[in-house]
């Protein structure tokens, strides 16, 4: 597949795994999983592609089970999940991209995960920069995680590296320098 194809394939996986399992009649196991030959046959493609897919998203979006039988995005779900992953001690600082416009917002109520699950948080000020300029000129903001750890907020790290939290109030962030 060319890189067209390929982003093309991952954005309706995501689409399916994260929102919107029943527009192709499944139905998302505990965990988000879902057969792979069930999805293989709602979205008619073949194994290969979806393996394509799976390997070669930057973003490292979809997992595989141990037995290569079940699929799942590793993160971003709308849909009602528990993902199941164990709470994790994060490094002492974490970041989150945006962009100007939200900011108000942001330091006024924290970051929260709005149709998701979990608020997204990247490890390095890379990725959160990557992240905000999704959506314009990115604003990266640290996030004081050491703190927020010893006040008892829990943290998970999805398969792909990407650090969730169920909210982080605004007494934990700060302008990056």
């Amino acid at each position: 597949m060319n890189e067209k194809q390929l982003t093309r394939l991952s954005k309706r996986l995501a689409r399916h795994l994260r929102h919107d399992p029943a527009a192709l009649g499944l139905t998302l196991a505990p965990g988000g999983w879902v057969a792979v030959d069930a999805l293989l046959r709602a979205l008619a493609i073949t194994r290969e592609e979806l393996e394509e897919v799976v390997e070669k998203n930057n973003k490292r979006r979809f997992a595989f089970d141990g037995t290569g039988t079940r699929i799942r995005a590793s993160q971003g779900h709308s849909v009602e999940v528990d993902l199941d992953l164990p709470d994790a001690t994060p490094p002492d600082v974490l970041f989150h991209g945006t962009v100007a416009t939200h900011l108000d917002a942001i330091f006024r109520e924290g970051l929260r995960p709005m149709n998701r699950h979990a608020v997204h948080l990247s490890a390095t000020i890379e990725t959160a920069r990557i992240v905000g300029a999704r959506r314009g000129k990115p604003v990266v903001l640290r996030v004081d995680a050491a703190a927020m750890t010893k006040a008892g907020h829990a943290f998970q790290v999805s398969a792909n590296g990407v650090w969730l939290t169920s909210a982080v109030p605004p007494e934990y962030l700060a302008f990056t320098s």
